[in-house]
């Protein structure tokens, strides 16, 4: 690149639901779902991104993207790449349907939405003017300060910050307080003044938004408690009002002032939202059915079977290297769960004939490569028979496709992948629209065992989470 490429710009394109503008300011500049990432993309439209997902490093002529083992691949300019340069115009998609970004060098104009950084821009606009009445000298400083508040909030938004807005200008005004003499008091009071008319703006649209998402909260609920008692037939078109519902609420809860106030929430729903994330599955509803029963796993693994659990979790080195071998596979890491439920890794056969660590029948053991005979029975073998379940978890979820298609393999793991496919053809009519694990949950098309399996991993995924925070105590 022959340009100037000291300041460069992360942007999304202009009809994307991700909005960002992002200044690169070091050498790098790490994109995914994760919050310890630079670039932290997620809600909806982020399914395909991973938690780690690219890294973008500045050189000495320009800048170089590298994947970092993404699950749905990094695209330059169309083309799928692990390592390449980019050029000017660059547009980076992360996933063949996910978000785009374009790597520009010139600074881009401010978003349109109204968001907590304009407040700071307004408060800057309005102690500017104040500033004409003062001497220069003292004008420069405050136009300092202003111009790194403005810097820092920009900042702050970008990397989903949003809540620091009001933090970021107190403390430019207690800064201003330290260099303030008599001659410039004005300015003081303008930027005070204008900070409280803002705020008062501010909190009057955060309670409107907050009414809203209320409002919409509660609707959600009725239409979750009738589907619980629903039959299929009556389910369709509650569900179809309950996908609206959803609509409005995630796009409400993108608006950074409803995110600045802090709102109750249910910490295992946000431990089972935070699973699905992870999983490329986001959901704003989950089913308070589902929830209850995740509760009761919870209980069961933290009471009754506590010792069991414990014991499983505590060794660290063989349940670490089923995670890692997740994980090479480009799998979610959590699903080292599935073996804690069907064996808390032990080699035990069940009544039916199942036995190693993921519990595999002979018929499909052998299908997926593993030995099984009078003299070897490589469902034992830790390692071989990991490798096996990862190759069979990935073509269930590709078997699936996309959206909540790993809860459909979990699903599918525990009752056979015919069973959930009956069950699909059986119940769904709109196979874009409803071939998912939520809508065959809600309508209780699914085996009672296998509604009964999903809680169970997703209260182990939780209680081990726990677990790694922190021992279990009395």
């Amino acid at each position: 690149m022959a340009e100037d490429v000291s300041k460069a710009w992360l942007v999304s394109q202009p009809d994307s639901q991700v909005r960002l503008q992002y200044l690169i300011s070091h050498d790098t500049a790490s994109i995914g779902r994760a919050t310890d990432n630079d670039v932290v993309l997620q809600g909806p439209d982020a399914a395909t991104v991973s938690l780690h997902h690219l890294v973008i490093q500045r050189e000495e002529c320009g800048f170089r993207v590298r994947d970092l083992g993404s699950t749905n691949g990094t695209f330059v300019d169309g083309e799928r790449v692990t390592e390449a340069e980019l050029r000017k115009p660059a547009v980076i998609r992360l996933g063949a349907q996910g978000p785009e970004l374009s790597l520009v060098f010139e600074e881009p104009s401010p978003l349109s939405t109204l968001d907590s950084t304009q407040i700071v821009e307004t408060t800057v606009v309005a102690a500017a003017a104040a500033a004409d009445a003062t001497p220069c000298a003292v004008a420069g400083t405050y136009d300092g300060l202003l111009s790194e508040a403005i810097a820092r909030a920009r900042a702050a938004r970008s990397q989903g910050r949003a809540n620091q807005t009001m933090t970021i200008m107190r403390d430019a005004l207690h800064e201003a307080l330290r260099h303030t003499g008599r001659r410039s008091r004005i300015i003081i009071i303008a930027m005070a003044a204008s900070l409280l008319a803002v705020s008062a703006v501010a909190a009057w649209k955060i309670k409107e938004l907050n009414g809203q998402k209320h409002a919409i909260d509660e609707r959600i609920q009725e239409i979750e408690n009738k589907l619980q008692k629903s039959t299929p037939a009556e389910a369709v078109p509650l569900v179809q009002q309950l996908d609206t519902y959803q609509g409005q609420a995630e796009q409400l809860q993108r608006n950074l002032l409803y995110r600045i106030e802090p709102h109750p929430h249910d910490l295992v729903t946000d431990e089972i939202r935070r699973i699905m994330e992870e999983f490329g599955s986001e959901v704003y509803s989950v089913p308070p059915e589902l929830v209850e029963r995740v509760k009761y796993y919870i209980d069961l693994y933290e009471g009754p079977q506590r010792a069991l659990i414990d014991k499983t979790l505590s060794a660290a080195a063989e349940f670490n290297s089923v995670r890692e071998q997740l994980e090479q596979e480009h799998l979610p890491p959590d699903l080292a769960y599935v073996s804690l439920v069907e064996s808390a890794l032990g080699n035990g056969q069940s009544a039916a004939g199942a036995a190693g660590l993921w519990q595999f029948t002979s018929v499909t053991a052998k299908a997926y490569g593993l030995q099984v005979d009078s003299k070897v029975d490589e469902r034992l073998d830790v390692n071989k028979s990991t490798h096996a379940a990862c190759r069979y978890l990935r073509d269930l979820i590709l078997d699936f496709g996309s959206g909540s298609s790993v809860m459909l393999a979990l699903a599918a793991y525990n009752g056979g992948p015919g069973k959930v496919k009956q069950a699909v053809m059986k119940t769904v009519q709109d196979p874009i629209k409803q071939r998912n694990f939520w809508y065959l949950y809600r309508t209780h098309s699914l085996p009672l065992e296998t509604r009964e399996y999903v809680p169970k991993v997703l209260a182990a995924i939780i209680v081990g989470r726990r677990h790694q925070r922190v021992s279990f105590s009395s």
